[in-house]
């Protein structure tokens, strides 16, 4: 996909790519630029080595994908909470 992107806008995908909470489908709400399309302009504007970084960081989370981390949320709260004694921990 061919995409003309004025400063601004570059600056606003990166940084929403960067942030943990920020969902690949919440990107394209705001800006109509799907996964791939975000992966092509990180590759092109970051460096090579933050790109990898990047990349490493969100590949495994979760949370950039809104239907897992929505499932990943449901299942949380189903675990039933323990209260823990801090006075049997041992420092």
């Amino acid at each position: 996909m061919k995409w003309v992107i004025n400063d601004e806008a570059k600056s606003k995908v990166i940084r929403m790519a960067w942030e943990d909470r920020t969902s690949f489908d919440e990107i394209y709400k705001n800006t109509g630029l799907t996964e791939t399309d975000v992966i092509k302009l990180m590759r092109k504007y970051l460096k090579p080595s933050s790109f990898r970084s990047w990349r490493k960081r969100v590949s495994g989370r979760i949370t950039k994908h809104g239907k897992k981390f929505s499932q990943s949320r449901k299942e949380l709260k189903n675990i039933p909470q323990q209260k823990i004694d801090i006075r049997a921990l041992e420092y």
